[in-house]
């Protein structure tokens, strides 16, 4: 950020900062560069609460467990810091910046309880003292109002720093495996909360994709006799399964309207087909004779990246839905899989097959230019990015077994996200909950 780190390289055009708190708390408007993420750390500490007795501690806790899920982010130890982490005011008069720039805090957050019912959440640049922003929350009596105000203060940090706040706003689906063929939908915001199983079916699920208005889930349905499509809806839980002739069915992908992009066959190889909202076949959507497979779409709806082999060994092309214009996007390796399109239509993540495994790759539509944002060990497989267009959540083998991970389209340190016991694989991004 400017004025905390020396050497910013991959800079975000300059954003500026919304001061939360109410205007009897004055802040000048800040302006300030978000380093990408693939290129340096932002430490973070927070400083000694003022109040709040227990209620503190926990709330301290749940805002770090947070935001040691953000790649560019690094938890600095109290412990570390010259004369310990009290501070003057958690307003920040009278704050002596210079013990925690010592100790390489970047950024510092400030907690003042009034009561146990309502705190007031500060960050400062260590660098120059200045607040950043802020705001007040209250807080209700239940544990879980604690998680809630982490949360929201979370996204509210986001949102300053990088324009949207949906990392902690959203809701994810993936698939976690309890055996030879039993795979089943979960779903879960990204920090682990509100885990829920979404089905419990004979076979396999995969390849969730959300409906626009987050109310279903669509995803991959394959058992001992057939490959079929399943429909959650997520608050009843209930599910229904479509079948289609042919018995390859591969990858959907929701449109903006509702409709779904999807992978069947017809005649010898798979084709990308839409289909209407009541899951009817409508027509191609690409009339090669290779195999073309799953399908990904913008918020526009005006752009599908795809996996085809119509060059031979599979690779990422991208079609303009408007003109009908197709071109190809992944240049470099001989196989290149698992697109997913950034909902503003400017990048598409992807996985290369390198070695032994495979390294997720982002593509910038406007630049023309391609990045490695993964590095393993093990296999890095399945992007799909956030509805921020900023974080990209993945499958990786690097622990040992199938676990998400989350990094951003820059690269940088990968953050593993709790799904519970178990494997767990194929991410799929919900909306986001607007505020």
């Amino acid at each position: 950020m400017k004025g905390i780190l020396p050497d910013l390289r991959g800079l975000i055009p300059l954003l500026a900062l919304l001061v939360l708190l109410p205007p009897a708390v004055k802040a000048a408007p800040l302006s300030v560069q978000v380093v990408g993420a693939g290129e340096n750390t932002v430490n973070l500490l927070q400083a000694d609460p003022t109040g709040g007795s227990g209620r503190a501690a926990a709330l301290r806790k749940a805002v770090n467990d947070n935001m040691s899920l953000i790649p560019f982010i690094r938890i600095v130890n109290p412990a570390g810091i010259p004369g310990g982490a009290g501070i003057a005011s958690a307003a920040g008069e009278g704050v002596d910046f210079k013990r925690f720039a010592l100790a390489q805090v970047h950024l510092l957050i400030s907690a003042g309880w009034q009561g146990s019912s309502q705190v007031e959440l500060r960050c400062f640049s260590v660098a120059d003292g200045r607040f950043m922003f802020g705001n007040r929350y209250a807080v209700g009596p239940a544990e879980k109002d604690i998680l809630d105000v982490a949360d929201t203060f979370c996204a509210d940090f986001l949102e300053a720093v990088i324009g949207r706040g949906d990392f902690f706003r959203s809701v994810m689906a993936f698939v976690k495996s309890d055996g030879p063929m039993k795979k089943d939908i979960w779903s879960m915001k990204p920090n682990g909360r509100g885990l829920t199983r979404l089905t419990n079916m004979k076979g396999e699920a995969l390849s969730p994709t959300w409906s626009p208005d987050g109310r279903r889930v669509l995803f991959t349905h394959i058992d001992k006799r057939s490959h079929g499509l399943g429909v959650c809806d997520t608050g009843s839980r209930t599910v229904q399964r479509v079948r289609f002739p042919g018995n390859t069915v591969i990858g959907p992908a929701y449109m903006p309207d509702g409709r779904v992009a999807v992978g069947l066959t017809d005649g010898r190889n798979p084709s990308i087909f839409l289909l209407g909202q009541s899951l009817q076949k409508e027509r191609r959507l690409d009339e090669s004779s290779a195999i073309d497979v799953s399908p990904s779409v913008d918020t526009s709806g005006s752009l599908m990246a795809f996996t085809s082999s119509r060059l031979g060994s599979p690779q990422v092309f991208l079609k303009d839905l408007r003109s009908g214009a197709v071109r190809r996007i992944s240049r470099e390796g001989s196989y290149n899989t698992d697109p997913s399109i950034s909902p503003d239509g400017s990048l598409v993540a992807y996985a290369r097959q390198e070695g032994g495994g495979h390294r997720i790759y982002v593509h910038d539509l406007i630049t023309d230019q391609e990045r490695q944002v993964s590095f393993g060990p093990g296999s890095d497989e399945k992007p799909a990015f956030a509805p921020d267009s900023y974080f990209i959540a993945f499958m990786s083998t690097r622990g040992g077994v199938r676990q998400l991970y989350v990094t951003t389209r820059n690269g940088g340190d990968a953050k593993r996200l709790p799904t519970g016991p178990g494997d767990a694989s194929f991410p799929a991004w919900g909306p986001a909950t607007r505020r």
